[in-house]
């Protein structure tokens, strides 16, 4: 897959209504500092398009990237970490909720795992939620430069474990720093499409 254009488009509040978009949409959901901006990215091949902050919890919106004239990446609010009201994390998981529910052109969920650790309770939430949406998750484990080789097969089992994947889910092993990764997902991309 080669992409030739990317273009931030549709940003939606809490309140906002989300679009209806025809081409596919491939959502990217994972917890406040997983590495989700990095791996967009990455995946649009800019430097930054998705804004990349030290602080977690900067995206609170949900954005819609244009790939390609053909398809779109959305990036949800990321959860956990985010230094919020218990009020607003609320209101991002309905806003998170609603567009699972109501999305007509949602092709793929990926949950992204930082490889290095255990799936918290809230992985394990949205796991279930994207399963309740009808769909299995496809996880990204993030942070792959941060652990040996020798540990990935492990740390994978442990994920997959975690959050009760079935057999056929896949999982990529990503790195935002070496890019490792990238091409078996759009691959993957390729296949959905």
């Amino acid at each position: 897959m080669i992409i030739k254009s990317a273009v931030l488009e549709t940003v939606c509040g809490i309140t906002s209504r989300l679009p209806e978009n025809e081409q596919p949409e491939f959502a990217f959901a994972g917890r406040s500092n997983v590495g989700k901006s990095s791996l967009i990215n990455g995946l649009m091949n800019r430097k930054s398009l998705a804004r990349v902050s030290a602080e977690p919890g900067k995206t609170r919106t949900i954005n819609y990237y244009h790939i390609n004239d053909a398809f779109y990446f959305v990036d949800l609010p990321g959860y956990g970490f985010a230094k919020v009201s218990e009020k607003e994390k609320a209101a991002w998981g309905k806003m998170i909720e609603r567009y699972l529910n109501t999305s007509k052109a949602l092709k793929q969920i990926f949950l992204l795992a930082d490889i290095r650790h255990a799936p918290s309770a809230a992985d394990k939430q949205m796991a279930d939620w994207i399963r309740a949406s009808g769909r299995e998750p496809v996880v990204i484990a993030t942070k792959l430069d941060k652990i040996n080789r020798s540990q990935r097969a492990a740390q994978q089992k442990l994920i997959r474990a975690e959050l009760a994947l079935c057999a056929e889910s896949k999982i990529f092993p990503y790195s935002a720093l070496s890019k490792e990764g990238r091409e078996e997902i759009y691959q993957y991309l390729e296949e959905c499409l």
